[in-house]
């Protein structure tokens, strides 16, 4: 799939039922005509104007408004003898640019993308979250100034910047809120922050939410409800659902790590006992397999016995899986996903891992629920949260919102 493509199938599904209203005879404002061409809807004046019912004259002052804004294209296009062809309206994406950020615990990735999804350059170094923020979120200006130079663009070029952080994160405030891992962190005006030094509109969000959001766009496509689990030091989930990422009433939507499961009494970081992270979580899989000769600091480690044929690891993990699979049955049963998808560090072992899943939640669901259901590994990578990041600059850049409230800033 092209890198147009996530974004027009996402505009398509947005504006579908917004081309016309009150019977068609409501004008479209231009940032709906944006997302007519955005989407793939529209490619010429004639197609905006069929789908909208706005006269030519009106189409013409919303198309003229966007490409002086920089917002569209429309080159001039000849056939064969010379021919003249109807113009094509195409999003401009050479100077209409995004910056999505993914933090971890101990790293950092920062991506430049076009409006349209195309990756421009790529940056990753460590970076302890536990640094505190102004420290981490320095670095990260510092790390967008360069890929900025790298591909040649002055910072006016951004038009948003996505972040996901590695703990809970009030989305409409976009502050994180007592992350466990992120010492000095609660309620840091991360948007703040960085739209005074980048001079871009900044969201945040909770780096599970982002993975859901770049595994759906660029992989699943077709997957209108669809399970996210990280399983990282901690566990996660996101949640897609009919097509759009679900947060909950105040951004904690997912958090199965602090399900508890059966009896287990092990103290967890939030205050509770026998919580599915303090139980199986990566951290606690690391001190499980931990010996005062060969003692384990991270999940990554825990993954790599796994795949070396360590057998008191793969047993482990295996366990954790069927752990998981008991919480994931019950949320199979009530919310009838497509696909549960893995992602994080101990994904890397999915082979185990995903058997302990599946042999739980294909025997506790229902078959009716189960009978075209995916579980399988994310094909997102390591650069899933800042793609998901970025994916969430996007949509803000070109909601028709912002478009609306860009053009009117510009004729004021």
């Amino acid at each position: 799939m092209s890198e147009l493509g996530p974004v027009r199938a996402e505009m398509r599904s947005r504006t579908r039922s917004d081309t016309r209203t009150d019977g068609g005879s409501a004008p479209a404002s231009p940032g709906r005509v944006l997302s007519l061409i955005a989407g793939g809807s529209a490619e010429t004046r004639a197609d905006i104007a069929r789908l909208t019912g706005l006269a030519r004259s009106t189409v013409s002052q919303r198309v003229d408004a966007l490409i002086a804004h920089g917002l569209l294209d429309e080159p001039t296009e000849t056939g064969a003898g010379g021919r003249r062809l109807s113009r094509r309206l195409r999003l401009r994406t050479r100077d209409q640019l995004v910056l999505g950020v993914g933090l971890g615990a101990t790293h950092g990735r920062v991506s430049l993308l076009d409006v349209a999804g195309a990756e421009l350059a790529t940056d990753e170094e460590p970076l302890r979250v536990a640094d505190g923020p102004e420290r981490v979120l320095g670095r990260v200006v510092v790390l967008a100034h360069q890929l900025l130079e790298a591909v040649g663009q002055p910072p006016s070029v951004l038009r948003a910047i996505g972040v996901g952080l590695p703990g809970p994160v009030e989305f409409r405030a976009g502050q994180p809120v007592d992350p466990p891992i992120m010492p000095g962190w609660h309620r840091f005006p991360v948007p703040a922050f960085l739209t005074t030094r980048l001079g871009a509109a900044t969201l945040v969000d909770n780096d599970v939410n982002l993975m859901a959001l770049a595994e759906r766009r660029r992989h699943l496509p077709d997957a209108a409800h669809l399970l996210f689990v990280k399983m990282g030091t901690g566990i996660g989930c996101g949640i897609i659902a009919g097509g759009q990422l679900h947060r909950g009433a105040r951004g904690s939507a997912g958090d199965i790590g602090h399900i508890r499961v059966g009896t287990d009494e092990t103290p967890c970081r939030c205050g509770n006992l026998g919580c599915l992270e303090a139980t199986v979580g990566g951290a606690a899989l690391a001190r499980r397999l931990s010996t005062p000769e060969a003692p384990l600091t991270s999940t990554i480690e825990v993954a790599t016995l796994v795949k070396s044929g360590d057998r008191e690891a793969v047993r482990l993990v295996r366990e954790a899986g069927r752990s998981v699979g008991e919480v994931l049955s019950g949320l199979v049963n009530f919310f009838n996903p497509e696909a549960v998808v893995f992602g994080g560090a101990l994904a890397a072992a999915h082979d185990q891992l995903l058997a302990g899943v599946r042999e739980v939640v294909y025997r506790r669901s229902h078959p009716l629920a189960t009978r075209n259901l995916r579980i399988e590994p994310s094909q997102s990578g390591r650069d899933a949260v800042a793609l998901g990041a970025g994916l969430l600059a996007i949509d803000h850049a070109l909601s028709p919102e912002q478009v609306n409230e860009a053009l009117l800033t510009a004729t004021r």
